[in-house]
């Protein structure tokens, strides 16, 4: 099928068109239900903040999730065969399972 993408290709553009669709779609049912014109603009102007907020949310997670995504593939640099554990990095040390004083 050509025409499907990935559920999590531009997801964030998804969300958004649907959040736009319904700033114009709750004013326009809020006046035909007889909520007056000042309302239902405050109503469009409050969604609207809303979802401009939202988007610059879900636009930073991607970054965000794009240079974590980034930094795994990114070879790694510096000293080889270093233990990710810290069980050779100096530090005190007990014997074994006995509690630190």
């Amino acid at each position: 099928m050509s025409g499907h993408r990935p559920p999590s290709e531009d997801s964030a553009t998804d969300v958004v068109r649907w959040a736009v669709f319904s700033c114009v779609l709750v004013p326009v049912v809020l006046l035909w239900y007889g909520t007056s014109l000042a309302g239902a603009a405050g109503t469009a102007l409050g969604l609207a903040a809303v979802t401009a907020v939202c988007r610059v949310l879900l636009r930073q997670s991607e970054r965000g999730a794009a240079r974590l995504l980034a930094e795994e593939n990114a070879p790694h640099r510096g000293r080889r065969h270093r233990t990710g554990t810290g069980a050779h990095r100096g530090g005190r040390h007990t014997g074994g399972n006995s509690p630190v004083a």
